[in-house]
């Protein structure tokens, strides 16, 4: 079974965000870029499900500028096979991203697409359900578990009375949450190795999508600055905060 994973680049978690002067966005100059942490566990779950030998060959992908590049050789370095990069320095939305991975889709024909449920720039939490949407494949989303037996595929998902197990056919979309592993450090070997890996490199219109952006940004702020709690001595004294507060009538 071949195993595709989209990968996104994003600003890393670790940094603080910051708006521009003129809100038109967020700032992106000097500052550190890594693959999206959602995307990272989907690349491991593929890499597990090779070494258990359920997949034969892992293909990452992005959509994004020719920076993305180094997404992928960090996915490769961790043990995927080679990379596919569609090259856009137009900000993508997810439809425009979930059509150019339909083509991408029907070139590779894999049996199972992993995904991150969401990026951490935009939260958008769309892409994989509108790919499956488009490919009129089944889908297991927020993924904690992944489990193939034959050309089914067991995806343990939580939701709010617990755990609910769903039963796809292969071929299937599968979008992953936070507690589905912990991905792996690339080695030293395997990042000069990951160099040597094979990315094609091609761009939306070589798949006839348009990625204009649907959506207008009018302006972006930071959020306002949270006010300091205070501490209360009885559970009247909290009443009557809260009805000064407004919250309570």
């Amino acid at each position: 079974m071949k195993i595709l994973v989209p990968v996104k680049r994003v600003v890393d978690f670790n940094v603080k965000v910051r708006v521009k002067s003129d809100g038109s966005g967020v700032e992106l100059a000097n500052v550190k870029m890594s693959m999206n942490p959602f995307d990272e566990i989907a690349v491991e779950e593929a890499i597990r499900l090779k070494e258990a030998g359920k997949a034969t060959e892992i293909v990452c992908v992005s959509v994004g500028p020719a920076q993305s590049a180094e997404t992928i050789r960090t996915g490769l370095a961790m043990g995927a096979d080679r990379g596919i990069l569609v090259k856009t320095d137009s900000p993508t939305e997810p439809l425009a991203v979930a059509k150019i991975l339909k083509k991408i889709v029907e070139e590779e024909k894999p049996g199972l697409v992993i995904m991150g449920k969401q990026a951490i720039d935009d939260d958008s939490n769309q892409t994989g359900q509108m790919l499956a949407a488009l490919l009129g494949w089944p889908q297991g989303t927020f993924a904690s578990k992944i489990v193939i037996e034959g050309d089914s595929i067991l995806v343990t998902r939580e939701v709010d009375g617990g755990l609910q197990t769903v039963k796809l056919k292969s071929p299937a979309i599968v979008t992953t949450d936070l507690r589905l592993n912990e991905p792996r450090y690339a080695s030293l070997p395997n990042i000069m190795k990951a160099k040597k890996k094979p990315i094609d490199e091609k761009t939306p219109e070589a798949y006839g999508v348009d990625v204009k952006p649907r959506l207008e940004v009018v302006k972006t702020v930071e959020p306002g600055g949270r006010k300091a709690g205070a501490k209360v001595g009885s559970v009247a004294e909290l009443v009557g905060k809260l009805k000064d507060a407004g919250v309570l009538g």
